[in-house]
């Protein structure tokens, strides 16, 4: 076959058969296609994905990393890293970050979009259901049988991305520090920023050649407060709609680790200050951020509909996860570069140790509020059992377990 002399090449017709084959091998992706696949499995994720962000990130593992291999394990820790370093909700921030490294500007709006779409959805009906009925539906029921297993899906992840993140006694030395840190008390972010210092001074007391420089490229790039076509379309539909964009606009642009600490922000103001809700109302949004999929973030929903019906759950969603879409549009196309400059490359790898041992650390939380009796320890080990050695999907636990408890509810 490439025997055949040069001199002789025009005369070779048996190729031609498996060029178009070879040929749409190497072609690239359209942009269209790429899209529709960021919506689809965004859209999954958004509508399967229950509990903390750990379970959310643990499900776009899969997907993203595992399924569909859009990014390598390493890279996902890189963007999983710096979502954690800046405002905003960090599983939302991955996801958008992801859809940037597939598909671009556009892939990063799609992506965001459609893995919070479900849970806008779902809280707005909630919404209108709570202010219909004046509580909400009696679900708690459903958890006893997900907890465990999204439990599971979290533990599945945690291993397989400390197997990618945890190469060297250094990682491991940085990992262990982060569990210290956390068991103290130290801030989540303080860590992530500690391992990343230490990580540095690490590569070049140790492995730094001689000759060898680089560059630190982290910055901080101030977010633009952008707003003023929105707010014709608000002020359209009512001062009320502004006044509630506005302030979880502000919101979103300084809130950092879980998405929990949205109450602790938002209490005072919302309840005292300009009285949209009373202290009974915060706490049933808090639930419904637990009892929808997707973000957490989404119970700013729930608050927003309250304050201003319909609208004002328009104004807040937009208000409070716009300020991470700017964020990660500034960030994203930096995380390539710090990867492939020498320092910034070693800061990312202890700021990945830390966040190891900061899931960790989660599943161990989750544990407390999942394993209630020697029934979820079982199921827990059944789900992570599936995963590991049956290959099951997160999204089919998922489902399992909501099937189960809609069962056990019904009888």
């Amino acid at each position: 076959m490439n025997l055949t002399p040069e001199n002789s090449q025009p005369e070779q017709p048996s190729q031609s058969p498996a060029s178009p084959n070879e040929s749409a091998e190497q072609a690239p992706t359209p942009l269209k296609k790429k899209l529709i696949e960021l919506m689809l499995v965004s859209l999954k994720i958004g509508s399967t994905s229950f509990g903390a962000p750990t379970a959310h990130i643990a499900m776009m593992e899969d997907e993203f990393v595992r399924k569909r291999k859009w990014v390598t394990p390493e890279h996902f820790l890189d963007l999983l890293a710096v979502s954690n370093l800046i405002p905003g909700p960090n599983a939302s921030e991955t996801c958008y970050h992801v859809g940037y490294v597939y598909a671009g500007y556009p892939g990063l709006l799609v992506a965001g979009f459609s893995f919070i779409l479900p849970a806008f959805i779902a809280s707005m009906v909630l919404s209108w259901v709570y202010v219909r009925f004046g509580s909400l539906p009696e679900l708690e029921g459903l958890f006893y049988f997900l907890n465990p297993l999204v439990l599971g899906i979290v533990l599945v992840t945690t291993w397989r991305i400390g197997k990618s993140s945890l190469v060297g006694w250094e990682q491991f030395l940085l990992f262990g520090l982060a569990l210290v840190g956390k068991l103290v008390d130290v801030n989540e972010v303080l860590i992530m920023l500690g391992c990343g210092a230490l990580a540095v001074l690490l590569h070049h007391s140790i492995k730094r050649k001689p000759g060898t420089h680089g560059n630190l490229l982290l910055s901080f790039v101030p977010l633009p407060l952008i707003g003023v076509a929105l707010k014709m379309l608000f002020e359209t539909v009512g001062e009320r709609a502004w006044q509630i964009f506005w302030y979880f606009l502000r919101t979103g642009a300084v809130l950092f680790g879980s998405s929990l600490v949205l109450f602790a922000l938002i209490e005072k103001d919302v309840v005292s200050r300009f009285g949209w809700l009373t202290t009974q109302q915060l706490t049933d949004a808090i639930a419904v951020g637990q009892i929808t999929p997707g973000p957490v973030l989404s119970s700013s929903t729930f608050v927003g509909y309250l304050a201003g019906g319909f609208w004002g759950g328009v104004a807040s969603t937009v208000g409070v996860f716009l300020p991470s879409f700017i964020i990660v549009a500034v960030t994203a196309p930096l995380v390539k570069k710090m990867r492939e400059n020498a320092i910034t490359s070693a800061f990312l790898k202890g700021v990945n140790a830390a966040v190891v041992a900061l899931i960790l650390m989660v599943c161990v939380s989750l544990a407390q509020n999942a394993l209630v009796d020697v029934w979820t320890v079982l199921i827990l080990l059944a789900g992570f059992l599936a995963m590991l050695l049956l290959k099951a999907q997160p999204y089919m636990l998922v489902l399992a377990g909501l099937a189960m408890g809609l069962i056990n509810a019904l009888l």
